[in-house]
């Protein structure tokens, strides 16, 4: 019995050590799957604090590129805001100068004419300005008829428009110049053909204030119609360039501009040509008033001057003065068409009027001036057929009339009449350039009735730039 409790425990025993060293066993693997997970987790942490750290230097130098492009963009609005008064400078037209505050634009035109012209009572010499364009004055009267050909680019003209930046002021200056009306040596038609340049209008203006040469404030260049002629109905329009001082004043739908010019007294003696005295004292004074309305431009213009005289022979002074209305209204689709109108009237205002048709004073016998009265007038009608050709048709007058107390007979010399009709079509065929044909009958009869006629066919070519 002894034996057999002695073998039962040491068998408990045994089991009681197999048990222990199974949880030994058991224990020490689970120690080592946690210390490998422990490490497998480790690692996973350490790489993601790896990913974390990348993520944010990752993030950091994603943060300093935008902020740079934010400095870039930043330099380079500031760079746009910078370049748009230069960018604005390049889109326009022309060149400056004096480190960019002067804008100089060039322009003008290259024009070609062509004319056959028939004289039915007489000659027109060589070289005379009457060859080159209409002028009736020149209309020869009391001869054989005649009839010439000639071809001329002397109206080519060329320009200059300055423009100046001056703060909270407008500087602007303008120089004109073709080869038509130089005066002294011209060129010869057997060679070369090689006219002088001649000086238009060359002014300045600052503000409201224009000081210069320019179109007479007495004339409304707006109304000339379009012609392939120099001038167009010459008879019956202001026509004047002139040293003067004006000043313009916007008022709502209206300007006003007040002017005083260059005073010279053209006077005759009956039987004698004219002479320009150039002893005015005075300047004359014009003003002028353009109102807009709906279609229509329209302008009032007056002008008064004293007219004198003093060569030692005749000392003596007299007073002139003139009206003129005039207007453009312009009709249909895109303005397409228009009526041009102007009337003239006054006394003494010869060589405003018709290129000097008439004199402005007549010197009498007694060494006195008198002073013709001169009414003149025009009117034309443009109509577009298409964008690209229009056609005009224009009519011209004057009519002056002389004082009393001259012997009959003595004022028989002097232009008492013109009239001029003319029609023309032009072909625009590309932007700027023009190729026209006009037809022209003009007449000028003097205080003695007699009378001349000229008709004229005239061709002209025209590069505007």
């Amino acid at each position: 019995m002894r034996k057999q409790r002695m073998l039962i425990g040491l068998m408990s025993g045994a089991a009681m050590l197999a048990v222990s060293a199974s949880d030994a066993l058991a224990a020490t693997q689970k120690e080592q799957e946690l210390e490998a997970r422990i490490e497998a987790l480790e690692k996973a942490f350490g790489s993601l604090q790896g990913q974390l750290d990348t993520a944010k230097a990752e993030n950091a130098q994603l943060r300093e590129a935008v902020a740079s492009a934010e400095a870039k963009s930043a330099e380079a609005s500031a760079a746009v805001e910078n370049a748009k008064p230069a960018l604005a400078a390049a889109s326009q037209d022309g060149f400056t100068v004096g480190n960019g505050s002067t804008r100089i634009k060039i322009g003008g035109f290259l024009k070609t004419v062509a004319t056959f012209s028939h004289w039915d009572d007489g000659t027109v010499a060589a070289n005379s300005l009457g060859r080159d364009f209409y002028l009736p004055q020149t209309i020869p009267v009391g001869g054989t008829s005649t009839t010439n050909n000639d071809f001329s680019a002397k109206q080519t003209r060329l320009w200059l428009n300055l423009d100046t930046s001056v703060a909270g002021h407008t500087l602007k200056g303008y120089v004109e110049t073709d080869f038509q009306t130089s005066s002294g040596t011209q060129g010869s038609e057997r060679t070369t053909n090689g006219y002088n340049l001649a000086l238009r209008r060359a002014y300045v203006q600052f503000d409201n204030l224009t000081v210069g040469q320019d179109w007479s404030t007495f004339q409304n260049v707006a109304v000339l119609p379009e012609s392939t002629d120099f001038v167009g109905p010459t008879e019956g329009t202001v026509f004047v360039r002139q040293p003067l001082i004006r000043f313009s004043k916007k008022l709502g739908a209206a300007t006003l501009h007040l002017a005083a010019e260059n005073g010279e007294t053209q006077s005759v003696v009956p039987g004698s040509a004219a002479v320009e005295n150039d002893q005015d004292k005075m300047p004359d004074f014009a003003a002028r008033i353009n109102m807009t309305s709906g279609n229509a431009d329209l302008a009032l213009a007056g002008v008064t001057r004293q007219l004198r005289v003093d060569n030692g022979v005749v000392k003596d002074t007299a007073f002139g003065w003139g009206v003129s209305g005039s207007g453009k209204i312009s009709f249909g689709a895109d303005k397409r068409h228009d009526i041009r109108l102007m009337l003239t009237y006054g006394e003494g205002v010869g060589r405003y009027v018709g290129l000097n048709f008439s004199p402005d004073v007549v010197i009498d016998a007694a060494g006195h001036l008198q002073t013709p009265k001169v009414f003149a007038g025009l009117a034309a009608v443009k109509i577009g057929l298409s964008p690209s050709v229009r056609t005009n048709w224009m009519v011209g007058y004057q009519d002056v009339n002389y004082p009393g107390g001259f012997a009959p007979g003595v004022l028989d010399g002097l232009n008492a009449q013109a009239i001029s009709y003319a029609g023309n079509i032009f072909w625009s065929p590309a932007k700027g350039f023009d190729l026209g044909v006009e037809y022209r009958h003009g007449e000028r009869e003097l205080v003695s009735g007699a009378k001349g006629q000229l008709d004229r066919f005239e061709f002209a070519a025209k590069y505007s730039f």
